[in-house]
């Protein structure tokens, strides 16, 4: 049984929801000096025409097989090795990260009084074993006056996060309503999440 598990996301909520279970975990994070360029945006690129679960699993699935070669390469200690990716979508079209404020901008006045789906998906590596699971919630916005749009892209917080809102921050004050799992939503659903662990036999 591991005493630790590795996170490969940089995602530092990830980092905080695990922390909120109890579970310990280092970070296996690619591009550190002395290692291999890995093209981690490369990984993120949707198919034509993919749908938004495939795309979610599919790159979580890669993110974790090149966390996989990074421990090996690396000489690290063999530990369970954890991965998850989000994307937000409505109809067929996913929203990842904003390139900039003008695309954060763009994608909040398309998800303005609507409702979206937030697709978290997780894998785990353990030994040759692995598992996989996807979280589907449901998010709806309040209508947002481009002034509102505006004031939220100022604050520096749509930048880095899928769908260019973050949940856990300012975001919270523009949706009446949700559906599913909010830590999900943040990033790792922990209910799910912590499942997965058990059935993997990780204590914590």
């Amino acid at each position: 049984m591991s005493a630790f598990i590795y996170l490969a996301s940089q995602s530092p909520r990830r980092s905080q929801l695990l922390d909120q279970l109890g579970v310990r975990h280092t970070l296996l994070l690619p591009n550190v000096e002395g290692d291999v360029h890995e093209d981690a945006e490369a990984i993120e690129v949707a198919l034509p025409d993919e749908a938004p679960a495939n795309y979610v699993e599919r790159v979580t699935a890669l993110k974790l097989d090149a966390a996989v070669q990074r421990r090996v390469r690396r000489g690290l200690p063999d530990a369970p090795i954890l991965c998850a990716d989000t994307t937000v979508t409505m109809g067929a079209t996913l929203y990842g990260k904003p390139v900039d404020a003008a695309d954060a901008r763009r994608m909040l006045a398309e998800l303005s009084g609507r409702t979206h789906r937030v697709l978290t998906a997780v894998a785990l590596q353990a030994g040759a074993q692995r598992w996989a699971v996807l979280s589907v919630s449901h998010v709806t916005f309040a209508e947002l006056s481009p002034a509102h749009i505006a004031a939220y892209v100022d604050s520096g917080e749509p930048l880095g996060k899928a769908g260019s809102y973050g949940i856990q921050g300012r975001a919270a004050a523009l949706i009446p309503h949700l559906s599913g799992s909010y830590s999900g939503i943040m990033g790792l659903p922990l209910y799910e999440t912590a499942q997965m662990l058990h059935t993997a036999g990780i204590a914590f």
